[in-house]
């Protein structure tokens, strides 16, 4: 059964992908753009139409689908910081300052989070 969580995932995946692809050639681009976003709201939108349905999933199934949740997000994050950062590097040093502003201001605000946080 829990399969069957990781077959719906992966058919959203496939039409979100198709979505982002037909999107990308429309934009002019060779690319998939917002596959995993079209994905993520058809899954959604699944799961809030079972809702209202009154069906549920089997809880094996729901197993499946929370087996894949645990591991998307640090997957997705992986990727994206990998392509970021090769992106950064190839593109000069405006984007590498600007990528250490947008990380040293926030750690700079901690001590005036903290204090403001007491109160």
């Amino acid at each position: 059964m829990g399969i069957y969580g990781l077959g719906i995932i992966a058919a959203c995946m496939f039409a979100g992908c198709y979505l982002g692809n037909l999107l990308g050639a429309a934009l002019g681009l060779n690319s998939d753009v917002g596959g995993v976003g079209f994905a993520m709201v058809i899954f959604i939108l699944l799961q809030v139409y079972l809702q209202k349905s009154g069906k549920s999933l089997h809880p094996k199934t729901e197993g499946g689908i929370q087996f894949i949740s645990a591991l998307y997000i640090p997957v997705v994050v992986a990727m994206s910081m990998n392509q970021d950062v090769y992106s950064a590097l190839a593109s000069g040093l405006i984007p590498l300052i600007a990528g250490l502003v947008a990380v040293i201001i926030p750690l700079c605000l901690i001590p005036v989070l903290k204090k403001l946080a007491k109160d």
